[in-house]
């Protein structure tokens, strides 16, 4: 038998370089038991050839994409997103008092050139980074420094020129913010530009509802369009080269959905709605209810149990203030603690028959 070519490959996202990495680890454990079984018996040359071109696979994806190749260094990696993220907050705000410390010394100009220079410079420094750091950690970290620049330019900019407060700033904040998680792929930038994408199309709302911008926070319902547009993102488009992209434009979008909603359920007077109060919450919790179990059956279907999590959670919480609502008052504390664990263990039933049906594939 000819020994086993292999040509580098493009394994896409660093997620699936590391889903590959896994499946060559998982089938070398479970050949490993399959032998001493005694239901796998292969020749010690096919044994070489499949040990050789799966090394030369794993070779490939820690030079072009850095994965991790046992569980030590996969939990190494976790601490180093944690600390990379430490780090940038610290030196984000070690930027932000620098100027602040020194600011008086520069003319208008100066100060200018200093706050315009500032995010372009980081810019280049993270793409120029990036090229050689197979990792990805230190070009995110100055990606997070590069958008915590921009924040500081446009804020400070504001206060020398004296200009009254706009929300195109936040704008402004959510194009850089998709910029940079693009290019260095950073869910948390993608998590910053969301918010400011919520802000902006939220404070425009409130502005043309006959409201100044500043008090857009006051009507939860101004987030409902935001939420369904940036939840539909990646099911117009596609996000598969971009690890855990998916997962963050539907957890933030349902998340800012359903507090809107929570909100709206238990104080309808912050609704827009002519009726009244009780009204408005009727409404509110029948449309937390619903959508929260829509959530759950969609998440079920297309396999992605963040989407069923998210749901359950929002699902129990308008259904424990139902109760609280229902019950509190007139029922015994200990009757009332006994009917809401009454009602999780319905439900861990209801769910478990749900997962049952889903591996049989009648859900599918």
């Amino acid at each position: 038998m000819n020994s086993p070519s292999h040509q580098t490959q493009d394994h896409g996202s660093k997620s699936q370089a590391q889903a590959r990495a896994d499946q060559i680890r998982a089938f070398r454990a479970e050949s490993d038991l399959l032998a001493q079984a005694g239901l796998l018996s292969l020749t010690e040359e096919n044994r070489q050839h499949i040990n050789t071109y799966h090394q030369q696979v794993l070779d490939d994806l820690r030079r072009h994409q850095d994965v991790d190749l046992s569980e030590g260094a996969r939990h190494l990696s976790l601490g180093m997103q944690i600390v990379s993220f430490l780090g940038a907050s610290a030196l984000a705000t070690s930027l932000f008092f620098l100027f602040y410390q020194y600011w008086g010394y520069f003319s208008t100009t100066q100060q200018v050139v200093l706050l315009t220079l500032a995010p372009l410079l980081s810019f280049g420094l993270a793409l120029a980074t990036r090229r050689f750091d197979t990792s990805g950690y230190y070009a995110k970290l100055i990606g997070l420094i590069s958008f915590a620049a921009l924040v500081l330019q446009i804020n400070m900019l504001g206060s020398i020129f004296n200009m009254a407060p706009s929300p195109n700033a936040f704008a402004l904040f959510a194009i850089y913010g998709f910029l940079l998680a693009y290019l260095l792929q950073v869910r948390l930038l993608l998590a910053a530009a969301m918010a400011s994408t919520f802000a902006f199309i939220g404070a425009h709302l409130g502005t043309w509802m006959g409201g100044y911008w500043i008090y857009f926070g006051e009507k939860p319902e101004h987030f409902f369009l935001p939420a369904l547009l940036l939840f539909a993102v990646p099911l117009v488009f596609t996000q598969h080269r971009y690890h855990g992209f998916a997962s963050i434009y539907q957890i933030l979008s349902s998340i800012a959905f359903f507090i809107a909603v929570l909100i709206l359920a238990n104080w309808g007077g912050a609704s827009y709605l002519p009726w009244e109060r009780k009204p408005i919450e009727g409404f509110y919790q029948v449309i937390g209810f619903g959508f929260a179990a829509l959530l759950i059956l969609y998440g079920l279907r297309a396999g992605r149990p963040y989407l069923m999590l998210t749901g359950n959670v929002f699902f129990a919480l308008f259904l424990f203030t139902k109760f609280f609502d229902w019950w509190w008052d007139w029922l015994p504390k200990y009757l009332f603690f006994l009917l809401i664990g009454l009602t999780a263990i319905l439900a861990m039933m209801v769910f478990n028959r749900l997962r049952k049906l889903q591996q049989g594939g009648h859900l599918s």
